[in-house]
C-alpha cells in the first residue's frame, strides 16, 4: 500500500489524471478543516452567513424552478437542481456550510489524534448559528421584497408540507426526521467528495448536482436547508410555528447530519485510506497554512 502511495506522490501530490485519488480527498478534508480552524472567529461568521444565506437561495430556486411541474420525475429532478445550484455557490465561493464541516473536521479530528478541542466546538456552534441567521436575513429579504407571488408561496407550502409531515407521528416521528437527516448528510458527504475529486469546476458542479438531486427527491432532512426553506415563510404566517420547526425538526435532522457526514462519509473513508495518507504531503501543507 505505502508503495502505490509513494508511486502516486512521487512526482506530484496530485495525479496525472482529471480527478484525485481516494486517499488524497481524506487529505484535502484534513487540510481544509484545518485551515478552516484557523480563520479568525468574525471570518468563520462572516463565512457562515453566507452559507446560510446562498442555501436560502437554493431553497427559493428549488421551489422557482419545479412550481406547476405536475409529473413527479420533473419535478423532483428540477427541485434537486435549484438546491444543488446553492450548494455549488457555497462550495465555489469558499463559505462554510454546517453539513459540509461535518464532513471535513471528523477527519481532521481522527488525524490529529482525536482531539476534540473547545476551539473545534466553539467553531461548530458559530458556523451553526451563522447558517441559520444568514437564511434567516434572506429569508427577511424575500419577503420584504414583494418578489414573490402568491403562485410561489403555494409552491413553498408543498415543500413545507413534506418536511413537517413527520411532526404528526409523535416520538417516532423525530426519530425518522433524525434517521431521514443521517440520509440526507451521507449524499451531502458524498457531494462533498466528488467535488473534492473533481479538477476543474464543471467537475465540481457536476459532483454537486448528482447525490444533492437525489436527496431533495428523497425528502431528505437537511437541517441548514430546511433552515432555508423554512426562513422565506417566517412574514407569511404559515402554520409550522418555531418550536415545530426547532424541536422537531431542525434538532433531529442536525443530529442526523452530523452521523451522516461525520461517521458514514468523513470516518469511514478516513479508516479505509489511513494507511495510505502521505503524511509528509500533510506535514508540509500544515506547514505552509501555518505560514
Amino acid at each position: 500500500m505505502k508503495n502505490n502511495n509513494q508511486e502516486k506522490h512521487s512526482d506530484s501530490q496530485y495525479p496525472s489524471r482529471q480527478f484525485y485519488f481516494p486517499e488524497q480527498i481524506i487529505e484535502s478534508f484534513i487540510l481544509k478543516g484545518k485551515e478552516t480552524l484557523q480563520f479568525k472567529r468574525r471570518a468563520q461568521f462572516i463565512l457562515s452567513l453566507m452559507a446560510g444565506a446562498f442555501i436560502s437561495f437554493g431553497a427559493l430556486a428549488s421551489v422557482l424552478l419545479s412550481i406547476n411541474i405536475e409529473i413527479d420525475g420533473y419535478f423532483h429532478l428540477l427541485s434537486g437542481i435549484g438546491f444543488a445550484i446553492g450548494y455549488a455557490m457555497i462550495l465555489l465561493s469558499g463559505s462554510i456550510l454546517f453539513t459540509e464541516v461535518n464532513v471535513l473536521l471528523p477527519s481532521y479530528i481522527l488525524y490529529s489524534k482525536y482531539s476534540l478541542s473547545k476551539k473545534v466546538l466553539q467553531f461548530w456552534i458559530v458556523c451553526y448559528i451563522g447558517n441559520f441567521l444568514g437564511a434567516l436575513f434572506v429569508g427577511f429579504l424575500l419577503n420584504l421584497s414583494g418578489s414573490l407571488d402568491k403562485e410561489f408561496y403555494e409552491g413553498l407550502l408543498v415543500f413545507m408540507e413534506k418536511k413537517m409531515q413527520f411532526t404528526e407521528r409523535g416520538t417516532w416521528g423525530w426519530f425518522q426526521v433524525l434517521f431521514s437527516g443521517i440520509l440526507a448528510n451521507w449524499l451531502i458527504g458524498i457531494a462533498a467528495v466528488l467535488s473534492t475529486a473533481a479538477r476543474d469546476v464543471a467537475g465540481k458542479i457536476l459532483g454537486i448536482f448528482l447525490p444533492v438531486i437525489i436527496f431533495e427527491a428523497g425528502n431528505f432532512q437537511h437541517a441548514v436547508a430546511n433552515m432555508g426553506y423554512f426562513s422565506i415563510t417566517v412574514l407569511e404566517g404559515f402554520e409550522y410555528n418555531w418550536f415545530q420547526l426547532i424541536f422537531y425538526n431542525i434538532i433531529p435532522a442536525s443530529i442526523g447530519n452530523l452521523i451522516g457526514g461525520g461517521i458514514l462519509v468523513s470516518l469511514l473513508l478516513s479508516f479505509a485510506f489511513k494507511e495510505d495518507i502521505d503524511e509528509e504531503v500533510l506535514e508540509e501543507e500544515s506547514k505552509s497554512i501555518e505560514g
